[in-house]
């Protein structure tokens, strides 16, 4: 059994891969499980070839769950962190927080074109801890 936490700096709203840093730290054979500690971001295993796939995820989850500023959404009432907050927490409550990923010989068993992303959903600037757990 293995563990540790990775770090990842956000810039607003959009998915931050980090593969190369899981691939990098995993060994040998088991299970991996990464789960994100925050509750208005999520984790992804999505297409890392083409990044309009990460581009247009992003403007289907705004259109889904706009910001609180928005007239569909004045029946929100946690709106004190800012108008990006709710929908961030909604986001969040939709899409994964952990992932569990197949390890054989120290190697992600991840799809040709599969990534692991960190789905940021709020605009300020974010320090996300995701905590790695191999067995």
């Amino acid at each position: 059994m293995r563990q540790t936490r990775f770090h990842i700096a956000t810039n607003g709203p959009g998915l931050y891969e980090f593969t190369r840093e899981v691939a990098d730290w995993v060994t040998g054979n088991g299970l991996l499980t990464l789960f994100i500690q925050h509750t208005s971001a999520s984790l992804l295993i999505q297409e890392n070839a083409d990044p309009e796939v990460q581009t247009d995820l992003q403007a289907f989850f705004h259109r889904l769950v706009p910001p609180t500023s928005a007239p569909c959404m004045s029946y929100l009432t946690h709106t004190y962190e800012g108008p990006d907050d709710m929908p961030a927490h909604i986001k969040s409550a939709m899409l994964p927080v952990s992932l569990s990923i197949p390890v054989s010989n120290g190697q992600l068993l991840l799809g040709t074109w599969q990534g692991i992303y960190l789905f940021e959903h709020r605009n300020a600037p974010h320090q996300r801890q995701i905590v790695a757990h191999l067995a």
